[in-house]
């Protein structure tokens, strides 16, 4: 097993918000490639698609266009632009892409199988106290079930750009999810980015943890944790790219470490877990804990609060992961990230 490049341990003061990545790689990808424009769905300021609308440049401001709040609108309108030859990045919230516009995206883009990217921030419960309407917490299970459609999640906003680099050549669709507030960062602009890659972040043969989104930060800290209390070593991995899923990887892991469990900022049913378990079954069946948002629409509330609430922190994770391995957690131990 190769280890990836890590960023440097995260702390508050260095934590960044993937969106804001989002739109300064989007910019840099519409002044090197013609074909890109930007489509948004009146919410160019939280998409950070305003980058592109605000650019100097004129050959690349006028690349960006305002659709209105209608989500289906902006799908057809990218359909029809990708089919003229362009490159179309499709910007708004993953709960209204996935949601409000999912028949559009089945019918119009992945059915033709055409080459649009859909720009997802606002992913998970991480979103901030708007309301938990707005919590994307079922983009990935409603997504991944259509056909042709590639869905990527970023581990954190360094991550973003090596994403967009690295899918902009990817045949037909491509979602990107993305938190929205600033996040822990873990990779580094060096850290590779493959699509279709899982990349092992943490070496250990105890346990396999198949992490995505800023999950993967939350995984690591807990592994360091299960180490200190029980010496168990627990691989960690990062799925950035969810489909197509690296089956391979996940094959291998079960294999090597017996038990496997998933984190992920999303319901618990058809999301990283479900695509995890679904390999599983059908080739290495392994006892696996899914550990994500147990099946309710969660609170408005600050994000801090919301994962220590649905046990998604450094210490909820940590205490799945005791109680999946039958060992005690110890109250006390941590209790804060």
């Amino acid at each position: 097993m190769q280890l990836r490049p890590l960023g440097e341990a995260a702390d508050k003061n260095t934590w960044r918000a993937c969106k804001k990545a989002y739109g300064a790689a989007l910019l840099d990808l519409a002044q090197e490639r013609p074909a890109v424009v930007c489509l948004d769905a009146d919410l160019a300021n939280s998409t950070e698609g305003k980058r592109i609308r605000d650019a100097e440049d004129r050959s690349v401001s006028r690349r960006f266009f305002d659709v209105g709040i209608s989500e289906q609108d902006l799908v057809g309108t990218a359909a029809g632009l990708a089919l003229a030859g362009k490159l179309p990045y499709a910007n708004s919230f993953g709960v209204f892409l996935s949601g409000r516009a999912w028949d559009q995206i089945r019918v119009s883009v992945c059915y033709p199988n055409l080459k649009v990217r859909f720009g997802g921030p606002y992913g998970g419960i991480t979103v901030g106290p708007d309301g938990s309407t707005h919590f994307a917490i079922s983009d990935i299970a409603l997504l991944r079930s259509l056909p042709n459609l590639s869905l990527v999640s970023a581990a954190d906003a360094a991550q973003v750009g090596p994403i967009l680099r690295g899918t902009v050549d990817v045949d037909g669709p491509v979602y990107i999810r993305m938190g929205r507030v600033p996040q822990p960062v873990v990779t580094t602009e060096r850290t590779p980015f493959v699509h279709g890659r899982i990349d092992a972040y943490r070496a250990g043969g105890d346990l396999a943890v198949f992490a995505t989104g800023h999950m993967v930060y939350y995984a690591l800290r807990a592994a360091e944790i299960v180490k200190k209390l029980h010496g168990v070593e627990a691989a960690v991995l990062n799925v950035s790219t969810i489909k197509p899923l690296d089956v391979e990887t996940v094959i291998d892991f079960a294999e090597r470490c017996g038990r496997v469990a998933t984190v992920e900022e999303h319901n618990i049913y058809g999301g990283l877990g479900g695509a995890v378990a679904e390999v599983l079954a059908e080739h290495a069946p392994t006892p696996q804990k899914i550990i994500g948002v147990r099946d309710v629409f969660a609170e408005s509330g600050e994000p801090d609060e919301l994962l220590k609430k649905y046990g998604l922190d450094t210490k909820g994770v940590a205490k799945q992961l005791c109680a999946f391995l039958e060992v005690p957690y110890q109250e006390g131990f941590y209790e804060a990230d």
